[in-house]
């Protein structure tokens, strides 16, 4: 049985700034601290706005050993939003920290940005809105969403939305995961492949899955290479998956047509270079900002508090 934490901090600004959420929260827990500075904390400072309190509601914050070993009193994770890479898991076991978390809970939000970004891509929406503004106007000759081969690599709950939205569009869909996903991709008609196979078929490439060690730069430059020309890449999941020095010089080359993200290494970006090259177009974290997903996420979060568990539960076999 878990015990209801006594004293809440929120790191999560859209959660901070968002009234119903802090209503709801504040309902349950009067005394709820809010990172009301409008950035996100790290280091020092997100110690700093912890400490002292035993359950902390987290988005994409960095919670890794050396912080929970700088928060004794911390004994309740909770978090806003998908995937839990940012979190420390196995380091949470060995403190006796609970977790809570829902999967899932913003995947329409995420994969409606994802299919908005394939047919920008596709119909070169991008490179026409540029050239427009340099003087040239041409009609820009792209591909339909249903004429093409659609890769997913990552088939968990965004890469699985996805899926189901293709279907509307009939676009053929491969997907690579290192899980066991015959039974969900049968049922939505998407062809399970190995990695090289998706990558060398498809027209479009859209990546679901979280940043780790396996995975980081995973698209680095011999992979990009070995992608169709003229092939989209699309990254709504995590940055780092994507070495953007190398998306730079592929986009550069023309053998990429368009790069559409949401998601980068350095977040703010650092490289306005890439933002300058053409056939890329890039947003700030909003994949799961769609106002319904933020209200979703946040009460999932509070839920989370009181039906916090075992962080090994979350590491998958696979991953363990």
């Amino acid at each position: 049985m878990t015990t209801s934490p006594r004293s809440v901090a929120v790191l999560s600004r859209s959660f901070s700034k968002h009234p119903v959420l802090r209503a709801e929260l504040q309902a349950k827990y009067p005394q709820a601290l809010f990172n009301d500075t409008g950035r996100t904390l790290a280091g020092e400072e997100l110690i700093a706005f912890l400490r002292g309190h035993d359950a902390a509601v987290v988005a994409l914050e960095k919670i890794d050993d050396a912080t929970l070993a700088a928060l004794p009193d911390l004994r309740i994770i909770s978090k806003y939003g998908v995937g839990l890479d940012n979190v420390d898991l196995a380091a949470a076991a060995r403190r006796g920290i609970r977790v809570g978390w829902e999967g899932g809970v913003n995947r329409r939000s995420v994969a409606e940005l994802a299919i908005g970004f394939m047919i920008a891509g596709l119909r070169g929406v991008i490179t026409s809105h540029e050239e427009i503004k340099a003087g040239t106007w041409r009609q820009y000759r792209g591909r339909q969403l249903g004429a093409v081969t659609v890769g997913l690599l990552g088939f968990g709950h965004v890469g699985r939305d996805v899926a189901g939205l293709l279907r509307a569009f009939g676009t053929r869909v491969l997907t690579h995961d290192i899980r066991d996903v015959s039974a969900p991709a049968a049922e939505l008609g998407v062809e399970v492949t190995d990695l090289d196979t998706l990558v060398a078929q498809s027209d479009v490439i859209s990546l679901h899955i979280p940043n780790t060690t396996a995975t980081r730069n995973i698209f680095g430059a011999d992979r990009l290479a070995a992608m169709k020309p003229g092939a989209v890449l699309v990254n709504t999941a995590r940055g780092g998956l994507v070495d953007e020095d190398a998306l730079k010089a592929s986009l550069a080359s023309g053998h990429l047509s368009a790069a559409c993200f949401d998601v980068f290494a350095f977040e703010p970006p650092q490289d306005m270079e890439l933002f300058n090259t053409t056939g890329f177009i890039g947003t700030g974290h909003i994949g799961g900002s769609a106002e319904e997903a933020v209200v979703a996420m946040g009460r999932a979060a509070i839920a989370g508090l009181d039906k916090a568990t075992d962080p090994l539960s979350f590491i998958p076999s696979w991953a363990a």
